[in-house]
């Protein structure tokens, strides 16, 4: 049986439904509900971009803030030793097939006992899957610390949200910065988000103040319940 077959097989990696990694433990969560997950260290390999139908090696990406990242560039000195220019390029047009054989040559080259692909709406991650974690380990016990937890969606990130926005009524939907589900956060960013009303109090008081945050009273959500408040608020 190959590598990714017996990973596949003995994990039960396809019946799990929902994922999310923290790119500061590297640290992969697979997991249907609070009794039936999985937790799993990982390499990032790379991303593939549906929008530009690009990929970016994960030793080249800035956006990619895992600690071991730069393990990858052993890929690229395989390349450079074999005159295979795709794996040298920090970032280059690709397609499916493109991504499966640079994970592939990845997990050849670095070791490991499988690959995950992680999708999200514009981007897919490429994780090589190094170690399965016990649920009491210190990894896993400091990756559940930094979360927030749903009576519908069980642990994830946390995100944050005026008063005035609900699944009910429709009311705009202003954010810190573009967002979309499964995306990496920076250090100090959180998904933050306030309606039209919040919007116009903000820019009255040239910013967030002590009149604009009374009004906005913000909510604590977890990220799967903020980005059903998008779907639905958004013009």
């Amino acid at each position: 049986m190959q590598i990714q077959e017996r990973f596949m097989e003995q994990l039960s990696i396809s019946s799990y439904q929902h994922w999310y990694y923290d790119a500061d433990l590297a640290l992969l969560r697979l997991y249907n509900d609070d009794t039936d997950q999985l937790y799993l260290k990982y390499i990032p390999i790379g991303t593939f971009s549906l929008t530009s139908e690009t990929w970016m090696w994960s030793w080249f990406n800035d956006h990619s803030f895992e600690p071991n990242k730069d393990s990858t560039l052993a890929v690229m000195e395989f390349g450079l030793e074999n005159d295979y220019p795709k794996l040298t390029a920090g970032t280059f047009s690709a397609d499916k097939f493109d991504c499966w054989e640079f994970t592939a040559i990845s997990l050849a080259t670095l070791g490991g006992i499988g690959v995950y692909r992680a999708p999200s709406e514009k981007l897919q991650s490429y994780l090589l899957i190094t170690a399965v974690l016990e649920e009491n380990s210190q990894e896993v016990i400091h990756f559940n610390q930094a979360k927030v937890e749903c009576k519908i969606h069980g642990r994830s990130r946390p995100a944050f949200f005026c008063q005035h926005l609900n699944l009910e009524h429709p009311k705009g939907f202003e954010e810190a910065f573009e967002t979309y589900k499964g995306m990496e956060l920076g250090e100090d960013d959180d998904f933050q988000a306030w309606c039209d009303e919040c919007e116009k109090v903000r820019i009255r008081n040239n910013g967030w103040n002590e009149y604009a945050e009374e009004f906005a009273k913000i909510k604590l959500v977890c990220e799967y319940c903020y980005f059903e408040l998008k779907s639905f608020n958004c013009h």
